[in-house]
């Protein structure tokens, strides 16, 4: 699957089941291999107590993603 990332900014997520999960603000990005693997629904934040905090309950690993269209399909919430 490849689409643009600036194509991905905003867009909605919802679980395969329906769901709603949030919409894409941010995006955590592995350089050595070039992917995303992790969809952010909010933005990180300064506070490393708060950047745990969307890391773990307000993201998306990469690799639940199903299918990327209209809206971001996942397998998975978190």
């Amino acid at each position: 699957m490849s689409v643009r990332l600036s194509k991905m900014y905003g867009m909605e997520i919802f679980t395969d089941g329906g769901k709603y999960v949030g919409s894409a603000q941010d995006f955590i990005i592995d350089l050595e291999s070039g992917e995303i693997s992790r969809f952010l629904l909010e933005p990180l934040s300064s506070s490393k107590e708060r950047t745990k905090e969307v890391l773990k309950e307000k993201s998306v690993l990469y690799k639940n993603v199903k299918s990327v269209e209209d809206v971001i399909v996942v397998t998975k919430a978190k």
